[in-house]
């Protein structure tokens, strides 16, 4: 088969991220993959990985982006693929003005993915218009049911993120060079219990409550790490999060880090990590990611968090917003943490094996 998958750009995010994992098993398993974007960092990968990348300003909202309406046509009558993947909003808009106007007994079969919750409102519907619609968990296909009640519940697919067990092993401990790096790099850790926040930082990630957390622990027995860095619009917000930190007397307890493209090594480093997001995620891949190493988690009890929570750890479920439990739950751990078991479905085989089997399903449904 030949696969076209279409995503405003390739920089990072879990959206990027399974863009690419998906594109190279197509290309291990013998297909011919695709990827249209604006480009990004993760397009070098990309292509040494096996994949053609077409570089399309398919990324911003402006009325001028219809312009990319006859191009996409007339590079979906060029290449005539077999399945055409919609990732994201803008541009399935796009394509799906593209795919429409072309012959339905030529045009290639229309895959979207919802992988987040959405606004709901006409822009976001343009995601309920696959022939099949992937969702990345089931709160998402809760959700999907919820908001789009015309669309009819066999068109839905749920298909889950995944990690790589050969990645995110169990017990993964980082090599000895890396650790004496980290030490030097952040003394502080030494001898404390370090507990964890990671994800880009924005209002909806919880990091004013992880600060207030920090209020409630004794500070020479814990030690909070912010890990990630801010939007360039959100520069305003990372300071206001500092000067909070500064103002709470924590300048000593909590420590920034910025970007890190290591986040395995940390979460295997670290005592605890949180998941505070004050809006349901609809997956949730770094709390799978700490607990596939075998890192304890806790996290709010909704979206896709609670549910890979409730499947693998549900030692981490915590009431949304109760930074009191929270407290007491680390306290409680510090005193000899639980661990998640080694397995657990979310895989990411089983993620790039059911993909596939909903490409083939959809090309030849008597195929399967």
């Amino acid at each position: 088969m030949k696969i076209i998958q279409i995503l405003p750009e390739l920089d990072a995010g879990g959206v990027e991220r399974g863009t690419l994992e998906v594109s190279k098993y197509l290309v291990e398993q013998g297909h011919e993959s695709i990827v249209i974007s604006n480009g990004g960092r993760l397009v070098e990968q990309l292509q040494a990985e096996g994949s053609r990348h077409i570089t399309l300003p398919v990324h911003k909202k402006r009325l001028s982006s219809l312009r990319q309406v006859k191009v996409l046509r007339q590079l979906f009558e060029a290449e005539c693929p077999d399945i055409l993947h919609l990732r994201s909003r803008l541009p399935a808009w796009l394509a799906w003005l593209a795919w429409r106007k072309i012959d339905p007994a030529t045009r290639p079969r229309l895959i979207t993915t919802v992988h987040g919750f959405y606004s709901v409102n006409a822009y976001s519907a343009i995601m309920m218009k696959g022939e099949r619609v992937i969702c990345v968990s089931n709160s998402v296909k809760d959700y999907v049911l919820q908001n789009y009640p015309k669309v009819p519940e066999e068109k839905l697919t749920v298909i889950h993120r995944g990690v790589d067990p050969a990645e995110f092993t169990h017990g993964y401990q980082p090599t000895p060079e890396w650790k004496q790096k980290w030490e030097e790099d952040y003394p502080q850790l030494k001898g404390k219990f370090v507990v964890t926040l990671p994800g880009r930082i924005t209002q909806l990630k919880g990091h004013s409550d992880f600060i207030e957390l920090f209020t409630q622990l004794d500070p020479h027995k814990f030690h909070g790490l912010i890990v990630g860095d801010a939007h360039p619009k959100r520069r305003e917000y990372a300071q206001t999060l500092q000067e909070k930190v500064r103002e709470s007397g924590l300048t000593e307890h909590i420590t920034f880090t910025g970007h890190r493209s290591d986040l395995r090594e940390i979460f295997a480093v670290s005592d605890a990590v949180l998941s505070l997001t004050t809006q349901p995620e609809s997956f949730g891949r770094t709390t799978l990611e700490a607990l596939a190493l075998g890192c304890p988690v806790l996290g709010y009890q909704h979206g896709g968090v609670g549910e890979i929570l409730r499947e693998i750890f549900p030692q981490g479920l915590v009431e949304t917003g109760n930074m009191g439990a929270i407290a007491e739950q680390l306290k409680r751990w510090a005193q000899g943490a639980p661990k998640p078991e080694k397995g657990h479905p979310f895989t990411l085989d089983a993620m790039l094996e059911s993909t596939l089997a909903t490409y083939h399903y959809l090309k030849d449904p008597t195929a399967l």
